[in-house]
């Protein structure tokens, strides 16, 4: 049983820790892309304040997505 513990244990250390996405920057993407790379640069700032607005509400992890979804809904429509 040790064996199989201590495998498991190096497994979790050799293991990369998961990274967000990182922001796109237009100004390095080919220029025929330009368009959708700003595009999508907004987009993902929506979604960071958003975020950013439940981390300060605190709201739960069962309901993060709900109020994420509700709070991008209202963003869009505000635009």
């Amino acid at each position: 049983m040790k064996p199989i513990i201590f495998v498991a244990a190096i497994a979790l250390l050799a293991t990369a820790p998961a990274r967000s996405q990182p922001l796109v920057d237009p100004s390095k993407v080919a220029p025929e892309y330009r368009e959708a790379a700003e595009k999508r640069r907004a987009e993902q700032l929506r979604q960071r304040e958003c975020a950013q607005k439940a981390d300060l509400e605190k709201v739960l992890p069962r309901d993060r997505t709900a109020y994420l979804n509700h709070c991008l809904e209202t963003m869009a429509a505000k635009q």
